[in-house]
């Protein structure tokens, strides 16, 4: 992409660019194709040939970069949302849903970010967080897909306020702390040290990795769903798995559980 000697090219993405783009990032976010300060070279240049190929968009890594901060900020403010009580994710029109007025009046007074999402329309939602959940329940700080030392001027419409720095999200590591603690009791005694929480994945993200899974029924959804919330080791292994070997898997997993 080409522009007239000193000035900038401002790219705007659609939504056929943002999935052909977010269908790389989620395949090789599944495999585990991240360097420390973001995706591994040869991510990037999947995801130029898919958007090309599927857009006819020439994009480049900046705009890749640029757009995965898009991407992380919506993660970031949304997901805090859908954690306060009278919140949830309308699926149907991809934006918030909430019980009252009322309810959304009292959060933004402590939260002025978040003041844009009200009715705003934030799609792919299942994929953004298959990507980067995993990042904020770590609290790490180099984000996935986007490299905190290159800042492109891309222009996408979703510009905000700086964003607080992360922190770890626990969930409810509480509820399973004692079957997944890998400090022994022993160990505990001796150490001085804070005892580490385990990580443990939120429903919402379970959820909509299940969503994601080609000509999963609507019952096997419900019933694996069920099984995955309460046993983290089994959704890891589910992840660690190719897309089109998921269903069976997850198939064989509820006929095992029945008998």
């Amino acid at each position: 992409m080409s522009a007239p000697k000193g000035k900038r090219v401002y790219l705007t993405w659609t939504d056929e660019m943002d999935s052909a783009l977010l269908a790389v990032l989620v395949e090789h976010h599944n495999n585990g194709d991240h360097a420390q300060n973001g995706w591994k070279p040869h991510v990037y240049n999947a995801a130029i040939k898919n958007v090309r190929d599927k857009c006819n968009v020439e994009i480049t890594k900046d705009n890749i970069t640029s757009r995965c901060k898009t991407f992380d900020k919506h993660y970031e403010i949304i997901s805090k949302i859908l954690s306060q009580s009278g919140f949830g994710w309308d699926w149907d029109n991809n934006k918030l849903s909430m019980d009252s007025d009322d309810v959304w009046n009292r959060y933004v007074e402590g939260n002025k970010a978040a003041i844009c999402y009200k009715t705003k329309v934030v799609k792919n939602w299942d994929a953004i967080c298959t990507i980067y959940s995993t990042d904020h329940a770590n609290g790490k700080g180099a984000r996935t897909g986007a490299e905190d030392a290159q800042d492109s001027p891309e222009q996408d419409g979703d510009a905000s306020p700086d964003l607080p720095p992360k922190r770890q999200r626990t969930g409810d590591a509480i509820l399973c702390m004692l079957g997944d603690m890998k400090t022994s009791f022993n160990d505990a005694l001796k150490s001085t040290e804070p005892l580490p929480m385990p990580q443990v994945t939120p429903p919402a993200e379970i959820l909509a990795a299940l969503q994601m899974i080609p000509d999963l029924g609507r019952c096997d959804m419900l019933k694996s769903y069920g099984k995955l919330i309460l046993n983290e080791r089994l959704f890891q292994a589910l992840m660690e798995l190719p897309m089109d070997m998921r269903k069976e898997w997850l198939l064989m997993l509820n006929e095992k559980n029945s008998n």
